[in-house]
């Protein structure tokens, strides 16, 4: 009699184990790539030995376990998606998220301005919500098109199709600000609604179509790596959905030369440098899905996303989000979580995102 019970536990563990993996892993490859982001290969192997870095370094001020601003961008989507799912199951309002989603990117560029949260009464009273937290209130190295986009305040229609057409803001921008926030939309919808989501979501700050493409495909293959699809297979699920969209190549041919890499014999620091160096979205998305495809422990797959030259805490940012979802927090490697930044707080707010978006 308990049968169904137990499935329903055992399912609603596994959906928290997966989004708290998602944006602890995210955030442990964003603090192992974030002290090397701007080194080329050999100048990281000439300062922490032959192979690199091999855990944790130090970053600012000596500081160990530091997370960028792709962490940071993460967390207020998530705070944002989590937000609106409650506006909708509270009140039955559906089709806030964009707006909240601009608010949210909105708040994050307060925290890039600004040395610490304001209070008192002259600025409407103390923040609430991760606004108040004096850790997110770090410069850590933020894209130019993401605080440039988000300072126009743009919130996207979701009516207007996915054509492949430039956005309003920054068009002929296609950095990897865009994926490197995104996956929290595979965590709260279906593929095809993360997608969609993410996509727009990306318009905030980037117009061009590779660059919401690529932030589109990071949400899908996250959704279906939370419905239990193995990395390999939710990749391919992603590559038929975004061929149904115009102006898909440039982010499919980069997710089909990952999977193509990955079956290439043993992974090499000089292989994730084929697929370039992480800069624009579709190479950090392809670096990502790369390195966590053909490492097969989860430590060695982080530390081959942030050996190269190129947008290091990027792409080990966006593998630890596949990472983590894939196998959920109990397989990442907790000595390094125990270091990273403000983890007690990303854990809690996993939790939240998990709590609200399972009910029912």
């Amino acid at each position: 009699m308990n049968q169904p019970w137990r499935q329903s536990w055992h399912a609603t563990a596994v959906y928290r184990s997966r989004v708290r993996g998602c944006l602890l892993g995210g955030a442990l490859g964003d603090a192992l790539g974030y002290p090397v982001e701007f080194a080329s290969l050999d100048r990281i192997r000439a300062q922490h030995g032959p192979r690199g870095v091999t855990g944790l370094v130090p970053g600012a001020h000596g500081a160990l376990g530091l997370v960028s601003d792709d962490t940071q961008m993460t967390l207020f989507t998530t705070e944002a998606l989590l937000q609106a799912h409650a506006r909708e199951r509270e009140k039955g309002i559906g089709g806030a998220w964009p707006q909240l989603l601009r608010q949210a990117y909105e708040r994050w560029l307060t925290t890039q301005t600004t040395p610490a949260p304001p209070a008192g009464p002259a600025h409407g009273g103390a923040p609430a919500g991760l606004a108040a937290e004096p850790w997110l209130y770090a410069r850590r190295a933020p894209g130019n098109a993401c605080l440039s986009g988000v300072a126009q305040m743009y919130a996207p229609d979701p009516g207007l199709p996915l054509d492949g057409s430039p956005g309003e803001v920054n068009p002929d921008s296609k950095g990897c600000g865009t994926v490197m926030r995104s996956a929290p939309f595979g965590l709260a919808a279906p593929a095809d609604a993360a997608f969609a989501m993410a996509a727009r979501g990306a318009q905030i700050t980037h117009g061009h179509p590779t660059g919401y493409y690529a932030a589109g495909a990071l949400a899908a293959v996250v959704a279906h790596l939370v419905a239990g699809e193995s990395l390999e297979g939710a990749v391919l699920r992603t590559l038929r959905l975004l061929e149904r969209h115009p102006g898909h190549q440039e982010t499919s041919t980069a997710l089909r030369e990952a999977l193509d890499l990955a079956a290439d014999g043993a992974p090499t620091a000089r292989k994730v440098e084929t697929l370039g160096e992480g800069w624009v979205a579709e190479q950090a998305l392809a670096v990502a899905v790369y390195c966590a495809l053909a490492e097969p422990r989860v430590p060695d797959a982080l530390l081959l996303s942030v050996n190269h030259s190129g947008d290091s805490d990027s792409t080990g940012s966006i593998c630890g989000n596949l990472l983590g979802t894939l196998h959920g927090d109990v397989g990442l490697p907790h000595p390094w979580v125990e270091q990273v930044e403000g983890r007690t707080r990303i854990a809690a707010l996993a939790d939240d995102l998990a709590a609200e978006c399972g009910r029912g």
